[in-house]
Parts: C-alpha cells; sequence; structure tokens
C-alpha cells in the first residue's frame, strides 16, 4: 500500500489537466456562481462568487464516473495505450470497464518468480465467490512484449488452462509497457534477451479503473487481496 500515493500522482498526470476548474473529483457535488460569471467553473467549498460576490449554489453530479463514459482522474481507463490480447485482438484497458480487474506483470519465459505469480493468481481467482467470478478479470500483463507475441501468449494460456473465463493475457509496445508499469510502480530491467529481473505485484482495480489494493511478494496469503476484491465488487 505504501506506492499508491505514487501511483495515484502518475495517474494524475497521465490524465492531464482537463480545465482550470476547482472541482473535487472524489464527490458528486460541487458549487458555482448562479449568474456564471465564470462560466462553467466550479468550486468544490461552499462560498460567494469572487466576481458578484452571490452565494455559490449547489452542483449536482459533477464527477466524471465511468458510468457516464467518462472517468476520474486515477482512473487506468484514461490512459490511450493500445493493447493485444492473446486471441490478437487489439483492446484499450477502458474495454474492460464494468469489471473489477486483478492484474499482474509477467514474461512467460520466465523460470523463477512469473510461475510463483501464475499460481498466485490461480489462488486468489480459485478463493473467489462463485457468484462474483463472472464479474473479476484477472490479467496478466507481458514486460517482454518483443518475445510475448499474441501466439506465444495464446500457447501460455492454454499450457496453464488459462484460455477462457476470467483469463486475459496482454501486451503492447515497450513504451507503453513502460508507462503501464510506472503506474503500477513495478519495476523490471532486462537482465538478458530472454531473462528480466521484476517487482512482484498483484494489483486490484474497482470497477472504475482506479487502484483500489497490491499485494507484493511470492506466495504470500491472499486474503487480504480476496477482502479488496470483495469490498470492489460490493461498491459496484
Amino acid at each position: 500500500m505504501k506506492n499508491i500515493p505514487v501511483i495515484l500522482f502518475i495517474l494524475f498526470l497521465a490524465a492531464g489537466c482537463k480545465n482550470d476548474q476547482a472541482t473535487d473529483h472524489g464527490t458528486t457535488v460541487a458549487y458555482h456562481c448562479p449568474m456564471q460569471c465564470e462560466g462553467e467553473k466550479t468550486y468544490a467549498e461552499k462560498g460567494s462568487c469572487p466576481i458578484c460576490k452571490m452565494d455559490l449554489v449547489e452542483v449536482e453530479n459533477t464527477t466524471e464516473t465511468a458510468s457516464e463514459g467518462k472517468f476520474t482522474d486515477m482512473s487506468i481507463y484514461n490512459l490511450p495505450s493500445t493493447w493485444t490480447t492473446q486471441d490478437g485482438e487489439d483492446i484499450q484497458l477502458k474495454d474492460l470497464q464494468g469489471d473489477v480487474l486483478v492484474m499482474v506483470m509477467i514474461y512467460t519465459s520466465c523460470k523463477a518468480a512469473c510461475p510463483r505469480l501464475v499460481a498466485d493468481m490461480r489462488n486468489i481467482e480459485e478463493r473467489l465467490p462463485e457468484n462474483s467470478k463472472g464479474k473479476v478479470r484477472m490479467i496478466f500483463v507481458s514486460i517482454d512484449p518483443e518475445t510475448d507475441t499474441p501466439e506465444r501468449l495464446k500457447a501460455f494460456a492454454i499450457e496453464n488452462k488459462m484460455d477462457d473465463g476470467p483469463w486475459l493475457f496482454l501486451r503492447s509496445t515497450e513504451e507503453n509497457t513502460r508507462e503501464f508499469a510506472a503506474i503500477l510502480a513495478v519495476s523490471y530491467k532486462e537482465i538478458s534477451p530472454i531473462d528480466f529481473s521484476h517487482s512482484n505485484i498483484i494489483s486490484v482495480f474497482n470497477h472504475k479503473g482506479e487502484l483500489a489494493f497490491q499485494q507484493e511478494g511470492l506466495g504470500v496469503n491472499s486474503d487480504n487481496t480476496i477482502k479488496h476484491i470483495n469490498e470492489a465488487l460490493k461498491a459496484m
């Protein structure tokens, strides 16, 4: 959890400054001048218009939400990058909206940490309540897109019996991969053409694409991860 403030800051930068409004994106309430002296500019707190001095009035439902096709500044769905699945389908992360996402970055030629991360992901999926499994996507993101072609990802998925249901494998360009790894606070470095050192982090995102929890390490107790997944499911 110590990485979350950094991640949220990076996501804020990725989303970009939409305008100079003083809107609080964490609520559905904002305030503006009834005379619209400043156009559509809104404020997060009550007060008076700095121009006409009239009391600001409440404006409802100003937050951008996934259900409206828009996202908060903290959502990974703001990222414009394109990703390719194990079936060769090109998607954007926003195409995954509406589900709780459990994501981990691996590479298929890994013989050390990645098989254990795969096992950890399988353990998490097996512990999910049956009535919620259709609302959770279990996603592997490759840190080695040059080697991990869609065909290689497909073979890896079949080999691990993860070619259907909630399982999804993604790869993109090196630039997009580096950007996404930075957002997840995952560091990785190529040691040889087929070997990488990397962080071991499983991330949980709610249905709006906002980071809810991170599990760090290999073979760790997943109780907290399951708890946060269930909380994200209840909030849907």
